[in-house]
């Protein structure tokens, strides 16, 4: 029986390389895109040279041609840290305007269905909490993090039209903070500063009085819930997420914990914007879906602490 055929843009990524492992061992054909500008060849390099994975390095704010039938596109390709799409602001909003218009027209042509890897970033600095797919946000449109937030929400309002006026087969999933192995230690994110420093015995830095929380999924679970929304019949947004909330300092706390690191914890200053709560509401992917988080927070820090070599505490 002759494979499906699923494109992965930003499949080079932290995210997208491990979509790449899970469609593919699936049985897929899998088409990885990416310009490489934050993703790494090293995280498609054991799939490299099999005969149902190809890879095309670029950029998706060009015309894309894909040669053949493709069943499936998940549009994962941006900047997702803050240290980055804030050192790439015109390239993020480049990726969330050019590139999801040119990824939703190959899905046209193609007949594709197409999901888009949104973010819990399009609830902003929240009021409401936790926070539901119903809600609309806090967004600051012209504040340094705004880049970002209005370049997925512009990303959906874009792929809402396309299945709206073209009838494309659309999803859209809504990612909270994931983490797990192949995360970039210079990325700006709290877990991969937490690592860097432990591994170069450094403090850890927290930003603000560590107070501020987040809700960490591992990628596996973040991975089959992408798989089960772009199988199923659900056209609206679906949050993804583990709803175990911590502040960033308790969450500090037990990384050092894990890692038997004696370094201690200095404060920074908190940067603009930056949301005091964040919380998913999973009520609807659990009855869509028949999908919630099975990896707990220590099991998911100590695959991803060992995948970067630090040793961890049994």
């Amino acid at each position: 029986m002759k494979p499906k055929t699923i494109v992965i843009t930003g499949g080079a990524g932290f995210l997208g390389s491990h979509l790449c492992d899970r469609f593919y061992d699936e049985g897929f054909k899998v088409i990885c895109i990416d310009n490489l500008s934050t993703g790494n060849l090293e995280n498609i390099a054991h799939l490299t040279g099999k005969d149902r994975f190809t890879f095309f390095k670029h950029d998706v704010t060009d015309y894309i041609f894909v040669k053949g039938e493709v069943d499936y596109i998940l549009h994962s390709a941006s900047p997702a840290s803050p240290i980055d799409y804030l050192q790439l602001p015109i390239q993020t909003l480049k990726v969330g305007s050019l590139g999801t218009h040119k990824v939703l027209g190959l899905a046209k042509e193609k007949k594709a269905r197409f999901l888009l890897a949104s973010t819990s970033e399009v609830y902003g600095d929240p009021a409401i909490h936790p926070q539901p797919e119903d809600y609309w946000g806090n967004v600051n449109p012209i504040g340094p993090r705004g880049v970002y937030d209005e370049a997925k929400r512009f990303s959906e309002a874009l792929t809402m039209a396309y299945q709206r006026y073209h009838g494309v087969e659309t999803r859209i999933i809504r990612i909270f903070n994931t983490y797990g192995p192949r995360m970039r230690l210079n990325d700006g994110r709290a877990l991969p500063a937490f690592i860097s420093q432990i591994i170069k015995n450094q403090p850890l830095t927290v930003f603000g009085d560590g107070s501020q929380t987040r809700s960490f999924c591992y990628v596996s679970d973040l991975v089959e819930g992408i798989f089960r929304l772009l199988m199923s019949d659900e056209k609206n947004p679906v949050n993804i997420g583990n709803p175990q909330e911590l502040s960033i300092k308790d969450f500090a706390l037990k990384v050092k914990e894990l890692a038997g690191s004696s370094s201690q914890i200095i404060y920074k200053d908190l940067p603009q914007d930056d949301p005091k709560i964040r919380q998913p509401d999973i009520t609807k992917a659990k009855k869509v879906l028949n999908w919630q988080p099975k990896v707990n927070l220590e099991e998911g820090l100590k695959k991803t602490l060992e995948s970067f070599g630090v040793k961890v505490l049994k």
